[in-house]
């Protein structure tokens, strides 16, 4: 059956009958769409697009393009303007005429109001991937209508499967999904073991059972029609005629496709989204610019966050007492669960930083495959924390962002391993770190 459901996204790509989104972003393009600062609310995050191998390919030529026109002043992403461009703001932070410290400790702050500058933001908002259906990146709510209309609109050509995957996918309370499948299994089991009895055939439809578990799920309907139910009326015992659902044999090739219904509907699964990097390269001044965080990466609303926020001062001020580590680590671990999201940068000793977006419960490991994907060279390296520690798979594989206080923002140095040292300034390419494709993304200096 799970090969079967595959086989149906499948066929459905193949077909290209269904379109998500308009055309995403050019390579050369920023991540990062202006917004007007008093429509935040209402205006829809951008839609974004993958690096497919096209895209790979069309980066490599662009960025071969961009190293011949070192002085196009419009945007030059040409590795030595790069490198001069980043020498610069290394020297002018030396230098201590960098905000950065006291930009980045606005990162952890809630934003005021809703007139702040989407240029200010870390990122754009949080972006998924549903590579069953399209390989269109888009905000969760996006994708969650646009499944929901890619499912209706199969349903007259695969009925039976396509309501399975509505009911799993288009309801959001677990519990009511799971009652609603038993009970429409229970239906159809009690069809298959007495096909000659008329009192497993007919559904009333103002049943309380029926009104309470089934016909609130979306896609239940659906399915009973697929599984040789019709809707029909019936007269009562007191005469009076009423909804009922009644099953006919005529309606299905036989008995035994009943069976894989009740199959279908029970290994089912939601169609899964799947979080985009939203992956952005970045020139030291852009990152010391883009600090704040916008309200998707939050568990909670940013209102809630700053009453919050308020409450602890004010208790602790009230308490005038010295906190013990456990209790520095309760309100730290606290701090952090009010995420949902993180965004982690990694930075080069070229100064270039790498930027993903990670779920605060994705293990350390993922970040490690994030920085490997992206590297011009496939060579063993070693990602460390502000403090100094050296993360590793082996020690801090298994390990989530909240383990690592990682979460709501961090910033990892990259260093190749020194059993790779020697190889490493041999090579020709000792100083370029970063896929060109990749470096490609770099924003317009």
């Amino acid at each position: 059956m799970a090969e079967k459901i595959k086989n149906f996204f499948k066929k459905k790509k193949v077909d290209a009958k269904f379109k998500l989104a308009g055309p995403g972003h050019k390579l050369s393009e920023s991540t990062i769409n202006s917004q007007s600062s008093t429509s935040r609310k209402e205006a829809p995050l951008p839609a974004r697009s993958g690096l497919t191998e096209e895209s790979k390919v069309a980066a490599e030529a662009a960025l071969a393009r961009l190293q011949q026109t070192r002085d196009n002043p419009a945007f030059n992403t040409s590795l030595a303007a790069v490198k001069a461009q980043v020498k610069r703001e290394l020297e002018n932070e030396a230098a201590g005429n960098s905000k950065t410290a006291a930009e980045i400790k606005a990162v952890k702050e809630v934003p005021e109001n809703d007139i702040d500058v989407p240029k200010n933001y870390a990122a754009s908002g949080v972006f998924f991937k549903c590579p069953l259906i399209s390989n269109d990146i888009l905000p969760r709510d996006e994708w969650k209508c646009n499944i929901k209309k890619f499912l209706y609109e199969q349903l007259e050509e695969e009925r039976g499967l396509t309501a399975c995957l509505i009911i799993h996918s288009c309801n959001h309370n677990r519990e009511k999904i799971e009652t609603c499948i038993e009970t429409l299994c229970k239906y159809l089991e009690n069809i298959v073991t007495h096909p000659d009895e008329e009192k497993y055939q007919k559904i009333r439809m103002s049943n309380r059972a029926f009104n309470d578990r089934v016909l609130p799920i979306e896609g239940a309907l659906d399915f009973l029609l697929a599984s040789g139910f019709a809707q029909t009326k019936l007269s009562n015992a007191e005469g009076v005629e009423e909804d009922y659902l009644v099953f006919n044999k005529d309606n299905v090739a036989s008995i035994e496709d009943l069976t894989t219904l009740i199959d279908a509907l029970r290994t089912a699964e939601p169609i899964q989204l799947e979080l985009d990097r939203n992956l952005q390269v970045l020139l030291p001044s852009q990152a010391a610019s883009k600090v704040q965080l916008p309200p998707s990466f939050y568990a909670l609303s940013p209102e809630e966050i700053k009453r919050e926020h308020q409450l602890r001062a004010e208790a602790i001020e009230r308490s005038q007492m010295l906190r013990t580590k456990a209790m520095r680590e309760k309100d730290e671990l606290r701090e952090m669960r009010k995420y949902k999201f993180a965004i982690v940068r990694v930075r080069f000793p070229d100064g270039i930083l790498l930027q993903g977006t990670f779920s605060v419960y994705e293990r350390y490991i993922e970040i490690e495959e994030f920085v490997r994907e992206n590297l011009e060279l496939d060579l063993p390296f070693t990602l460390i924390t502000p403090t100094g520690q050296k993360l590793s798979l082996e020690e801090d594989a298994n390990s989530n962002l909240i383990d690592l206080k990682l979460v709501p923002t961090s910033v990892l140095n990259f260093a190749w391993h020194p059993s790779v040292l020697d190889e490493i300034s041999s090579s020709p390419n000792k100083d370029v770190y970063l896929k060109p494709e990749v470096m490609v993304l770099v924003q317009e200096i």
